[in-house]
């Protein structure tokens, strides 16, 4: 039988339809970027090759860490060694926390190459800038993701803080909300976007997705927020009104935890449209929004999980947050991101627990688009 040289071969025969290829940060200890990611992929069935854009230590929470950065030369090394050996042969692409310009352009080169090679493959992509208003990576990577990532992406799961990033637009409203769902969608053409964590818009939010106000307990704070997801149907993103928009609201978890954006994102990409589901959803809109309810069901209960197991710890260990004495005793913050560090590997029936539904469903936000936006929410 007569082979064809590897150069010949339908792109579609080198592509594993069960691999990703993930590039983001890693730590030697602790569970964020890759090593929150890798697990629950794997896990779940998929291979993944993992491309670290960073090599810490631990996490920055802990204010003392070691290691390094990549750098565009280096990032652009690992793959084209990929590329050489025909390595290169993910079905599904995730990018994650990429700390630097020029490193994150390459990252959008590979996409971009990907895409056009495989026009209908899936592109997470975790915009990892900053949280609770404070931007940690370098500023200059905010125009490289707005004008050369996100139009090549899939699904996009920014927090609250990230969205204001990407499209210069409050989210305290709910017209800010609307106004930067359609710039995702109508300027940058984002096939869907799931926002990750936000506060309640403080205006015409639906009964269904109120949280009752509860007194605050030794797991949970006075504070709710809401998980939202809108799709758009392809074609269709010159049109005022993206199709859907659907959401869930959770209560609050107390305290600081690092990682939890980066495991929602991997496990919204292993659910969304996996190929061996006995399930198959009606579309690519209903299928996200299953794969957003098992993400988010799951990554609420394994915060659930650390949170407990934190309370079991010495006081040192479990006290939510002192900033001011952790200011002049780091030991005590390194006790602290130590015991709050993620359950991950503890929690793998839950990841695979197909019916562990503690928040419930994403439900429909009816009438989102129907009352006409008044004015605009511009920073």
């Amino acid at each position: 039988m007569t082979r064809l040289p590897v150069s010949e071969v339908p792109q579609q025969c080198l592509t594993d339809l069960r691999r990703v290829l993930s590039t983001q940060s890693h730590v030697v200890s602790g569970y964020v970027g890759n090593r929150a990611a890798t697990f629950p992929l794997q896990l779940l069935g998929w291979d993944v090759d993992v491309v670290n854009t960073v090599q810490y230590s631990n996490h920055a929470g802990y204010r003392r860490f070691g290691g390094a950065k990549i750098d565009a030369a280096e990032l652009r090394s690992i793959l084209d060694g990929l590329e050489k050996n025909s390595l290169m042969r993910p079905s599904r692409l995730l990018t994650g926390y990429v700390p630097g310009a020029s490193a994150l352009e390459v990252a959008g080169e590979l996409a971009a190459k990907l895409r056009k090679q495989h026009p209908d493959m899936i592109y997470l992509l975790d915009p990892v800038m900053g949280d609770e208003g404070r931007l940690y990576v370098d500023s200059d990577v905010v125009p490289v993701y707005r004008d050369q990532l996100l139009p090549l992406a899939t699904i996009i799961t920014p927090n609250w803080y990230e969205v204001e990033l990407l499209t210069k637009t409050k989210l305290d409203t709910f017209e800010g909300l609307r106004s930067a769902l359609r710039i995702l969608h109508n300027e940058y053409h984002v096939p869907h976007v799931v926002i990750s964590s936000m506060k309640p818009p403080t205006d015409r939010l639906p009964s269904r997705f109120r949280v009752e106000c509860q007194s605050e307990d030794s797991t949970y704070s006075s504070e709710s927020l809401l998980c939202l997801r809108s799709s758009i149907e392809p074609g269709e993103f010159d049109s005022q009104s993206p199709t859907s928009v659907f959401a869930i609201p959770m209560r609050k978890i107390k305290g600081y935890f690092s990682g939890v954006g980066d495991i929602f994102s991997a496990l919204v990409l292993a659910h969304f449209n996996d190929p061996d589901s006995p399930v198959q959803a009606s579309g690519p809109a209903t299928a996200l929004a299953q794969a957003v309810t098992r993400a988010v069901n799951t990554t609420h209960s394994i915060l659930l999980a650390t949170h407990r197991y934190s309370l079991t710890l010495p006081p040192d260990g479990c006290t939510v947050s002192d900033e001011e004495i952790d200011n002049t005793d780091p030991t005590r913050r390194s006790l602290r991101m130590r015991g709050r560090e993620l359950r991950i590997i503890q929690s793998r029936d839950v990841i695979l627990q197909a019916e562990s539904d503690p928040l419930g469903e994403l439900v429909e936000w009816e009438n989102f688009w129907q009352t006409p936006v008044t004015g605009n929410d511009i920073i």
